[in-house]
């Protein structure tokens, strides 16, 4: 593997992150939100990833494959007083798991951070023989 490949690897794998870490933005932002007795709920969104196919079948980064909704089920909650309680009482609100994601959030930042310090490394690399070859 080349160092320009390196950059390209690092460089896609901080853009999937990042977007990952959007995707675990809105899902916290989310976290609270209820529907109305008539509709549905906010469903968390997960980022799903795949290796960027390159020549000779070698992985050459990594891209968003999928944005996916979770299939986990709402949560309910008894509250007859509630504007978007059901006839029953009970109150829909979204399946995201604060604590799941806050998990995802630090598994994804520090992935992100890994990248760019790889990237850092490739660069002090090209740098160091560039001024071994100066000299």
């Amino acid at each position: 593997m080349s160092l320009m490949q390196v950059f390209q690897v690092g460089a896609s794998a901080t853009v999937a992150q990042s977007q990952r870490l959007n995707a675990i933005a809105s899902n916290i932002a989310n976290a609270e939100t209820t529907s109305s007795a008539d509709g549905e709920g906010y469903r968390a969104r997960h980022v799903l990833f795949r290796p960027t196919p390159g020549p000779g079948g070698v992985a050459v980064g990594v891209e968003v494959a999928a944005v996916v909704d979770s299939a986990a089920p709402f949560k309910r909650h008894y509250q007859p007083g509630h504007p978007h309680a059901d006839a029953q009482g009970y109150v829909q609100a979204s399946n995201v798991d604060p604590v799941e994601e806050m998990v995802n959030m630090v598994a994804a930042s520090r992935s992100y951070q890994m990248n760019i310090d790889v990237m850092n490394n490739a660069r002090q690399l090209v740098q160091r023989v560039i001024d071994m070859v100066r000299t």
